[in-house]
């Protein structure tokens, strides 16, 4: 185990990998494991989007979608730029894994957004299936979306 530390490790075969302070699904199996240095990626492209948002003049918001390990959808808030109160950033992320992947469940997927996702976009977040959502800069962890 040298050079894995304690919190690295999968625990148990839940297919959970410990990450700071948080549990992140480790993508057992699968191409692109979610590694500490992953986890920090996708955080970092959720915030890369929340730029692309403000760039153009929209909310300052901003969320991917990853799935296997890998993100598939990318989701700059188009609320203003769109005249739409439905284009939040999570939102826009997860139409647009559905739209690259060609499914509309994406059973596993996990959510990665600069705040914490509202009520609604959480509930279009469980209908989809994201099985867990993380926020903001250090990732914490939202949980299970609810409907």
């Amino acid at each position: 185990m040298s050079g894995t530390s304690r919190r690295d490790i999968v625990v148990g075969g839940t297919g959970l990998l410990f990450i700071g302070s948080v549990w992140v699904p480790s993508a057992m199996g699968q191409t692109g494991a979610v590694t500490p240095a992953r986890h920090q990626l996708f955080i970092d492209e959720a915030e890369r989007m929340r730029q692309v948002a403000v760039a153009a003049g929209d909310q300052s918001y901003g969320a991917v979608v990853v799935s296997g390990g890998e993100i598939v959808g990318w989701g700059p808030s188009r609320v203003i730029v769109d005249r739409s109160l439905n284009a939040h950033a999570e939102r826009v992320a997860i139409w647009d894994a559905q739209a690259r992947t060609g499914r509309k469940d994406l059973a596993g997927a996990v959510l990665y957004s600069t705040s914490r996702a509202c009520s609604v976009c959480e509930g279009v977040a469980a209908r989809a299936g994201i099985s867990r959502m993380y926020w903001g800069a250090k990732g914490s962890d939202a949980g299970v979306p609810r409907g």
